[in-house]
């Protein structure tokens, strides 16, 4: 399977993003849990956003 580089060495599976995101959630302080944020979790988690596009997204939105 091939690296994507949008993606660190250890969040290259759903599963792995799934965990990541979790631990974010656990220790960033603020991270939004809205109706906004949840799909843009989701995509990141099925490989369809980076999480810098998950943020500029997030810090887009009112």
């Amino acid at each position: 399977m091939a690296s994507d580089a949008r993606f660190g060495p250890y969040a290259q599976t759903p599963a792995q993003r799934a965990w990541v995101l979790q631990q974010m959630q656990a220790v960033v302080p603020g991270l939004p849990t809205n109706a906004v944020a949840q799909p843009l979790y989701a995509r990141y988690v099925a490989g369809e956003l980076s999480w810098l596009e998950v943020y500029y997204a997030l810090k887009a939105t009112p």
